[in-house]
C-alpha cells in the first residue's frame, strides 16, 4: 500500500516581536473611518481576552517571503536526507507574494516557488515549481495537491512550502493588524509503500464557498478618513468569518475523519489554524459534539497563537514543527498517532487532512 508520507519538515519563526504594548500608541479607526475612541489599553486588552494573541512576530527588513520560505525548506530537506534534485515539484502557498519593507506592493513575478527553487540551487527541470493562492488553508491544499500528484503517478516526492508577512500588508489604523504576524513551514512528501496501518495520509476534503463568502477577507482601502484611497491593505469582515467558520469547519473536519475510517476517540492531536483563540477552541467544541460527545480532550489541540499571531498559511506547520520538536508543553507525538490538520481562510475556502504518523 502506498501513502503520501512526511518525511521531513522545517519551520522559520521571525526574532523580532512585537508585544500587545506596541499596539498601545496606534490610532484604530472604523471601517466607516470613525475614530475609535476607546483607550488604546482597554481595547488591547479586549483583544488579548479574544484572540489569545500575547505576541507576534515580524520578519527583518532585509528578507522577504521567499527568503523565509527557503529557511524552513531547508530545514524539511536536511531532515527528509533527499537529495534535492530528485525533487519532483515544489508548491509554495502564500498570499501576497513578496512585499519589500515600507512598500504594499506584491511581487510574485517570478513565483515565489520558482525563488525558492533558485535559492535551492536546483538545476532539475523536470522538478516543476508554482504558487498556490488559497488562503490560509494554502500549505494544507499544497500537501492535499501533492497527494493528488503522488496518487496520479505525476510524482513521488514534493517540497510544500507556506510563507507569509502579513506585517507588510497591514493598515496600521485597522484593529486587525494586531492578529497577524510572518512565518514559514515547509514539508518534505514522498510517496512510500507502507503496511495498511502504516504512516501516511489518509484522507482529505476541501471546500469553497464564495457565493455570499467571497469578500469576508479583502483588499481594500485605509480605515484612515485621509489614507490616500489608491493604497489597499488586508482587510476583514471579523463577525462574518468567525460565523463561518463555526458553521462550516466542524463538518468538513468530520467529513475528512469519517473518510479515513478513523474513531473520533483515537484522534491524537487537532493542528488547527491559528487564527483566534476562542474560534478555535468554539470549532474543537463542536466538532466532538457532532459525534455526540461533549467534552473536548484535555492536550488534543495545541496552539502557538499567544506567542506567533496569525501567520496565514504557516500557522499549521509551523505549528506541527514545534509540537514534533517538543516546543510546545504538554504535547508529544509519537508512531502510530492519528492527527488532523485544518484550517479556514479567505476564499473562503476550509480544508483538512487526516494523517497518522
Amino acid at each position: 500500500m502506498f501513502r503520501t508520507v512526511i518525511t521531513g519538515i522545517g519551520s522559520y519563526i521571525p526574532t523580532d516581536i512585537k508585544t500587545n504594548r506596541n499596539f498601545l500608541t496606534n490610532d484604530f479607526y472604523n471601517l466607516d473611518k470613525t475614530h475609535i475612541d476607546t483607550e488604546a489599553s482597554e481595547l488591547v486588552d479586549k483583544f488579548k481576552q479574544i484572540t489569545g494573541i500575547e505576541e507576534r512576530r515580524y520578519v527583518p527588513s532585509d528578507m522577504n517571503t521567499s527568503d523565509i520560505g527557503t529557511i524552513a525548506a531547508k530545514e524539511a530537506i536536511i531532515e527528509s536526507k533527499i537529495d534535492i534534485e530528485t525533487l519532483d515539484q515544489i508548491i509554495v502557498a502564500h498570499n501576497f507574494g513578496n512585499v519589500l519593507k515600507h512598500t504594499i506592493q506584491s511581487d510574485i513575478l517570478p513565483s515565489l516557488a520558482a525563488r525558492v527553487k533558485h535559492n535551492l540551487g536546483i538545476r532539475n527541470p523536470k522538478c516543476v515549481a508554482y504558487d498556490i493562492l488559497f488562503g490560509c488553508p494554502g500549505w494544507i491544499q499544497g500537501l492535499i495537491q501533492a497527494d493528488c500528484f503522488m496518487k496520479a503517478g505525476i510524482a513521488k516526492k514534493c517540497l510544500v512550502v507556506g510563507a507569509e508577512t502579513l506585517s507588510r500588508v497591514v493598515d496600521i489604523y485597522d484593529r486587525d493588524s494586531m492578529i497577524y504576524s510572518d512565518g514559514a513551514g515547509a514539508c518534505i512528501v514522498e510517496y512510500k509503500d507502507v503496511e495498511e496501518n502504516g504512516c501516511g495520509i489518509l484522507s482529505h476534503t476541501t471546500m469553497s464557498h464564495t457565493y455570499d463568502e467571497a469578500f469576508y477577507l479583502y483588499f481594500g482601502e485605509s480605515n484612515h478618513p485621509n489614507a490616500d484611497p489608491r493604497l489597499r491593505y488586508l482587510k476583514m469582515k471579523g463577525r462574518k468569518v468567525y460565523e463561518y467558520a463555526m458553521k462550516n469547519v466542524p463538518s468538513a473536519m468530520k467529513e475528512c475523519i469519517d473518510q479515513a475510517g478513523v474513531d473520533i476517540k483515537d484522534l491524537t492531536k487537532i493542528f488547527l489554524h491559528q487564527a483566534n483563540e476562542k474560534l478555535d477552541e468554539g470549532i474543537a467544541k463542536a466538532l466532538f459534539k457532532l459525534y455526540g460527545l461533549n467534552v473536548t480532550p484535555e492536550f488534543i489541540m495545541p496552539m502557538n497563537i499567544h506567542m506567533l499571531g496569525n501567520s496565514s498559511v504557516a500557522t499549521v506547520p509551523t505549528l506541527f514543527d514545534m509540537v514534533r520538536k517538543g516546543k510546545i508543553e504538554g504535547h508529544v507525538l509519537k508512531p502510530g498517532d492519528i492527527v488532523l490538520f485544518a484550517s479556514v481562510g479567505g476564499g473562503m475556502n476550509i480544508n483538512a487532512v487526516c494523517y497518522r504518523l
